[in-house]
């Protein structure tokens, strides 16, 4: 049943006609006509009937580590930032439900307006145009809709939306796995200032775009300055996508 959830979410078995691949409709590489597995798989195209762009390879990823910290009992919640439509959030809710835990949340952290302009503050942003992209804006009310057709909800969904400045402070709880997803370099460091601290010692920091400038320099700002030197494991090399455990 995970298998089959992880498909249905990532479309992977899927033939669409189309999938957006560029970062705007000017670049030729958005219209993309033709079904490639292997781009599937690791989460390098993007299609657009699918609750996740991030490939059964990275699903898996979520899996293994929520068995994990389960296993391992690691004490905390799973948090996303930067959820698109939901998907991954709503796989490891899934686990969740299957294995009957009643005890673990799972946050689901995004603007739910797109990504935010670049800020003067950060550098490694300044020419970032994720904001000019529409398809990344996905509302809050279009996501939840998205977790009860999986017949998940519950009150341990906890659905936070603005921005990670903003929201993220306000968050009081211990996590075991935490997925950054914000692509730029701001938005990378709020997720990690905010929340590593919580994060339990055994837990896992799983960071979705590693490849990309912005979030690479934040994660290896932070881990400098704070002193972290756990293996960092990466996913796929197609990605970039890593994680280490703390």
């Amino acid at each position: 049943m995970l298998i089959k959830n992880k498909d249905e979410l990532t479309k992977f078995l899927y033939d669409f006609a189309c999938y957006l691949t560029g970062f705007s409709s000017k670049d030729p590489a958005y219209h993309y006509n033709q079904f490639d597995e292997k781009r599937r798989y690791y989460g390098c195209d993007w299609p657009k009937e699918s609750m996740s762009m991030i490939g059964v390879n990275r699903m898996l990823n979520v899996q293994e580590t929520l068995f994990d910290v389960i296993e391992r009992d690691i004490p905390g919640d799973f948090i996303e930032t930067g959820v698109w439509r939901g998907g991954a959030c709503i796989f490891a809710a899934t686990i969740l439900k299957m294995l009957d835990i009643t005890d673990r949340r799972v946050w689901v952290c995004d603007s739910f307006e797109g990504l935010p302009k670049p800020d003067p503050q950060y550098q490694a942003d300044k020419d970032d145009i994720h904001h000019t992209i529409p398809e990344l804006a996905i509302s809050l009310e279009t996501v939840q809709e998205n977790f009860k057709k999986f017949d998940l909800v519950g009150h341990n969904i906890r659905f936070v939306k603005g921005w990670f400045c903003d929201t993220l402070p306000t968050i009081d709880t211990d996590f075991a796995v935490i997925r950054l997803d914000g692509d730029m370099y701001g938005s990378t460091i709020d997720a990690l200032t905010n929340l590593y601290p919580k994060l339990s010692a055994g837990g896992y920091a799983i960071i979705d775009d590693y490849g990309l400038i912005g979030a690479r320099l934040a994660v290896n700002d932070y881990r400098r300055d704070n002193d972290i030197s756990a293996e960092m494991i990466i996913i796929d090399e197609m990605s970039q996508s890593c994680y280490w455990k703390k």
